[in-house]
């Protein structure tokens, strides 16, 4: 009767932390098998030696090559495919006589261990049980005494190996991270880290739980000091309640752009910025669009007080707090960057740094729904008067519709304002031929979306509101109507002479 296979996690080095049935499988196993470099030592055997015993046979598979180059024809990659084929083998061997067969493996089996290649090869053949280890990430947590994750944030687990900028837009698209496999990767870690932005919150943690331990902010790491066996961590975000928010940091402002509404159009540095701040300010309903971390406060307001708002922004920040206020699309179109920018002027607030975060404007976000009208020379202007005197308005409508643009109409109605989109028909009209393509975009990346194509002639005021972002063609512009009865609408980027 073969004997039975198993794998079995060990922990990331604290012989303390192996579980009560990893010990008991090891010291009951006929062979005890672990992966070595060539030099023979193992770390998942020196953590499980104290469960080993006289009578045991003990199977040392030792890779023929770690990170040095091979005359192997198949590579390095041929080279570990035939260490992984013969090693099976040995185990098999020892399975077909009958003999349980345990495989350590450092922290999990399964947790990119060299284990998997051995389950793979053999557990189609014989009967395997994977036991679970304590993992690195896990100790380094502990290490670091600080969470890696609570209620609904993500963590995420990445390979040292990848790309920088690959590295980098998973970093500043999650809340939490570990990135293994440092080693001769620190360098390429560190950058991408820095390139999201994480680079302050992140931790650098050697041979958790071993007596070699070390623990140290990314920032402060020799690269050549670096071993493997080592990871980098970004705990957290709640995190930040262990040592409450400005107490003696430097704070800041950041404008961050929301996009127009789809949670997939904000972006990993948007994303980042928020999960970063003590403070979330903005309008009400752009708020509820952001998830809080625990710790973080949130101060709503009216949509009518953007000054009042920059100012209780840069005082929070004054005082050391990183200060996130929120808009929607792109927080430098007709929103608060702006405004924050203007009120910073004030000598109160000259010291006080301030950031812009972009984020996909409305514009761009309906142009895309509706295909590509904006593909030529295009301006954006916007029909409300609060802030402005509506003969700018009408003079700006004007000169653009005779300058032959594309237009991005914003704020183009609302309750109170019904008058000024049904003036603008007018100018336009007066510059425009009557069939000029109009797109209207509604509630474009939101749960009511809604996106049409008219004609100047054909816009009816009343139908058009504050959700609303009209797109008024040029003498160029062009409807094309499709198979499946849609149609799509562009703007050539060439311009013919004389036009």
């Amino acid at each position: 009767m073969p004997g039975r296979l198993y794998g079995v996690g060990v922990g990331p080095g604290d012989p303390e932390l192996i579980t009560v049935k990893a010990a008991r499988l090891i010291s009951a196993a006929g062979v005890v098998a672990y992966h070595a470099a060539r030099h023979g030592r193992s770390n998942a055997r020196a953590i499980a030696a104290a469960y080993l015993h006289d009578g045991q046979i003990e199977e040392a598979l030792i890779y023929p090559i770690t990170t040095e180059t091979t005359d192997h024809p198949g590579g390095y990659q041929g080279a570990i495919d035939d260490f992984y084929a013969e090693s099976a083998a040995k185990l098999a061997a020892h399975l077909d006589a009958g003999r349980d067969v345990v495989v350590l493996a450092e922290g999990d089996p399964f947790f990119y261990g060299s284990y998997m290649h051995m389950h793979k090869r053999l557990a189609p053949r014989y009967d395997a049980t994977v036991v679970p280890g304590v993992t690195s990430v896990s100790a380094a947590s502990a290490a670091l005494g600080r969470p890696l994750m609570e209620r609904d944030e993500v963590l995420t687990i990445l390979p040292g190996t990848l790309p920088a900028a690959e590295l980098a837009a998973h970093l500043a698209g999650t809340d939490s991270a570990a990135v293994m496999k440092l080693g001769r990767t620190f360098p390429n870690v560190r950058d991408a880290l820095e390139r999201a932005g994480r680079l302050p919150d992140a931790w650098y943690v050697e041979r958790a739980t071993t007596a070699e331990e070390r623990t140290a902010p990314v920032t402060e790491v020799d690269p050549e000091s670096v071993p493997y066996f080592s990871l980098a961590l970004l705990p957290s975000p709640a995190a930040a309640a262990f040592g409450e928010p400005g107490d003696g940091g430097a704070g800041e402002v950041t404008v961050i752009g929301l996009g127009p509404g789809d949670p997939r159009w904000l972006t990993p540095d948007a994303r980042a910025a928020i999960a970063a701040a003590d403070d979330l300010i903005g309008y009400g309903p752009y708020l509820d669009r952001v998830a809080a971390r625990p710790g973080q406060r949130r101060h709503p307001s009216d949509n009518r007080v953007e000054a009042e708002r920059a100012a209780f922004a840069l005082d929070l920040a004054k005082r050391g707090r990183r200060v996130a206020v929120i808009s929607s699309g792109d927080p430098g179109v007709f929103a608060m960057a702006a405004a924050v920018l203007e009120v910073s002027e004030d000598p109160e607030w000259k010291d006080v740094p301030v950031r812009v975060v972009p984020g996909l404007t409305a514009a761009q976000a309906v142009a895309s729904r509706a295909g590509a009208p904006l593909g030529h020379d295009f301006c954006v202007l916007s029909l409300s008067d609060r802030l402005k005197p509506w003969a700018v308005i009408e003079q700006r409508l004007a000169a653009a519709a005779a300058a032959d643009l594309v237009i991005a109409i914003y704020n183009p109605a609302s309750r109170t304002r019904t008058g000024q989109l049904v003036r603008a028909r007018e100018v336009l009209l007066g510059l425009r031929a009557p069939d000029t393509p109009v797109v209207i975009g509604r509630d474009v990346g939101g749960p009511t979306e809604s996106v049409r194509v008219t004609t100047l002639a054909g816009l009816e005021p009343s139908t058009v509101d504050m959700r609303c972002l009209l797109l008024i063609g040029s003498s160029q512009t062009r409807t094309v109507a499709r198979s499946d009865g849609t149609t799509q609408v562009y703007t050539p980027r060439h311009y013919p002479a004389g036009a």
